[in-house]
């Protein structure tokens, strides 16, 4: 079984570079990409086991995934580290991803032609077995996991909703924070 957390041959090196280490500071790796153009740049999206991460997370494991890749060196040349949350229209890139969000729409793509298509939008369905169910205006449809390209979530008001409750669910305050202070203030 496969999944969507690293893509090229460069981005699996990465994850099983940093898979431990983001573990061993009790968060999973969601996704990594090395990208290039003007500056490289090394793309962590991580996040707790139930789910969210807070900004000292990510400075952890950067401080942390930066120390093992400086040993490692697998990387030629310069390059940034962006270490950061999965955001709340978030990649689907692992199987589990598509149970814990089921009920919420998503865009999926998949490697080769299924009946004429490659893309589907539709409401998550959940897993049976090794297939992903999305809804489609044509019904419910199982696609296999390993012909996935790419999914994500939708961003819908539903979707930021649900994300707005969890945060204060988990005890985030808004209140501990400062006023944001405008030009008229």
């Amino acid at each position: 079984m496969s999944d969507l957390i690293a893509r090229t041959a460069i981005d699996k090196r990465m994850a099983e570079i940093i898979r431990p280490v983001i573990e061993d500071l009790g968060c999973e790796l969601v996704r990594v990409r090395l990208m290039s153009g003007k500056r490289t740049i090394l793309q962590i999206m991580a996040e707790k086991p139930e789910g969210g991460i807070e900004v000292d997370d990510c400075a952890r494991i950067s401080t942390e995934v930066g120390a093992i890749l400086d040993v490692e060196d697998p990387i030629e040349g310069d390059y940034a580290l962006e270490v950061s949350s999965p955001g709340i229209d978030r990649p689907l890139t692992r199987l589990k991803d598509f149970d814990d969000w089921q009920g919420y729409e998503a865009k999926i793509e998949t490697t080769e032609l299924i009946d004429g298509r490659k893309r589907f939008k539709g409401e998550l369905r959940g897993v049976e077995n090794n297939e992903v169910l999305i809804e489609i205006p044509e019904g419910i449809i199982g696609l296999q996991f390993d012909w996935l390209d790419d999914a994500k979530l939708v961003l819908t008001d539903e979707l930021i909703a649900h994300t707005l409750k969890a945060r204060k669910d988990a005890g985030f305050d808004e209140d501990a924070f400062d006023e944001i202070q405008t030009e008229e203030d």
